[in-house]
């Protein structure tokens, strides 16, 4: 199971720092990744870390402003944000993977969080 957290309201240019919490058979994760879904859009692909930590990939809406970091003692993924605008309102799903992928696809994903919602004022 996932369980993310950290969402909130927040003003432009403010900062949060979502949790991604993985209980149960966390043997078989190997990569987390984080996607977002604005009201009315498709999801979208934000960012993904290796369990290990070794890699990290950002799409370029967030790349710079966005930081993807796992404490493997907590079994949990961070993705810290920054100089948030108002384009980053959405729910943040977390996901978790077999298998590395910078891809993006939602099909390299087998568990998925239940969202939390960040929403940024202008």
């Amino acid at each position: 199971q996932l369980q993310a957290s950290g969402g909130g309201l927040v003003q432009a240019g403010g900062s949060l720092t979502l949790s991604c919490t993985a209980s149960g058979r966390t043997r078989s994760v190997y990569a987390v990744g984080w996607f977002r879904q604005a009201p009315g859009k498709e999801r979208e692909f934000v960012s993904v870390i290796k369990w290990d930590g070794r890699r990290t990939y950002y799409v370029d809406s967030v790349k710079g402003r966005s930081t993807i970091s796992v404490d493997n003692a907590k079994n949990t993924v961070y993705l810290q944000m920054n100089s948030l605008k108002p384009d980053d309102t959405a729910v943040y799903y977390c996901a978790a993977g077999t298998y590395y992928s910078s891809s993006g696809a939602p099909s390299d994903y087998h568990y998925w969080g239940q969202g939390t919602l960040v929403t940024v004022s202008s």
